[in-house]
């Protein structure tokens, strides 16, 4: 009797058992976590303060807030990075993605994040085509790699939509704020710098600074830490994907003129542009007088020290 059970456990195909066994495995493993999360429970404003000590850190406070414009109006929340760094501080909280399956030409993967005090879960199951639009047309994908890249990208969105669903509202918000205040308060180098650093990162984009001030309606010498932070926000979105420079800026913007008129820069300076000033001006410079000429000479061969 015990040689027909031997022979027939045999023959049983390994697969189920390995699959019993793995599964086995992960409930153990689920209940390790529910126990811990029991034994050692959060403390809920300590967990607020250990994110707002992280959302001072500059590096953080630029990937903080993503933006994108649809219909007309800016639509802008918590990028992934945050959402990481809000789940990895409040504690006692699963979150990733599981890739459920894998057929002909698409994925089937879910996006999960589960409170292990509370109970609270959020998941969101998604199927991704293994394709890829590039230069207008539809890129089919095959290398496993690409494969893994796209599902994952996917999957981080899904992700932080689960994890904001979990932590408290006025957290979330608190954290954003803190964030901003970060990128404001910024004093290491000054405003000016700030923005023309900015301005450069846009280049890889083929966004001008031409364009970038036709979209703010004022030149760049007029922005504030408010623009800057708005300024970063739009790289953000850009660099994650979220949107493109043609949904934000207009290529066809004029130029604007470099050179400000004699009178422009006579009043910045609190004078009054005089009767021989007025009218001369040749492609925006200014053209200076026969008296203003008289004023300084020098003798030839020598240099003017100022």
């Amino acid at each position: 009797m015990n040689e027909l059970i031997q022979d027939y456990q045999s023959q049983q195909p390994q697969g189920g058992t390995l699959a019993q066994a793995s599964s086995s495995r992960e409930m153990e493993e689920v209940k390790g976590q529910i126990f811990m999360a029991k034994q050692f429970p959060r403390n809920i404003f300590q967990s607020e303060q250990r994110i707002l000590d992280n959302c001072k850190r500059e590096s953080l406070a630029k990937q903080a807030v993503y933006q994108y414009p649809r219909g007309g109006t800016k639509v802008e929340g918590p990028s992934i990075r945050l959402a990481e760094v809000l789940a990895q501080n409040w504690g006692n909280l699963a979150f990733g993605v599981k890739e459920l399956e894998q057929r002909e030409g698409e994925s089937v993967a879910m996006a999960y994040a589960w409170d292990l005090e509370t109970n609270v879960r959020q998941e969101k199951i998604f199927t991704v085509k293994h394709s890829r639009k590039a230069k207008g047309s539809i890129q089919k994908l095959t290398d496993p790699r690409d494969i893994y890249e796209l599902v994952a990208n996917n999957g981080a969105r899904r992700v932080r939509a689960c994890i904001l669903g979990i932590i408290p509202g006025d957290i979330v918000d608190k954290a954003v704020d803190q964030c901003t205040d970060t990128l404001r308060g910024n004093g290491d180098k000054p405003l000016k710098e700030r923005i023309s650093n900015a301005l450069n990162l846009f280049k890889q984009y083929r966004v001008t600074q031409d364009m970038i001030e036709d979209k703010f309606g004022y030149d760049a010498g007029a922005f504030t830490e408010y623009d800057l932070v708005e300024l970063v926000k739009i790289y953000n979105s850009l660099k994650d994907g979220m949107s493109k420079p043609d949904d934000w800026f207009d290529k066809d913007a004029k130029k604007r003129r470099s050179d400000n008129s004699l009178e422009d820069d006579l009043k910045n300076s609190g004078e009054k542009p005089s009767e021989n000033n007025k009218g001369k001006q040749t492609d925006g410079k200014a053209v200076k007088s026969d008296d203003s000429s008289k004023d300084v000479q020098v003798e030839e061969g020598e240099l003017p020290f100022v």
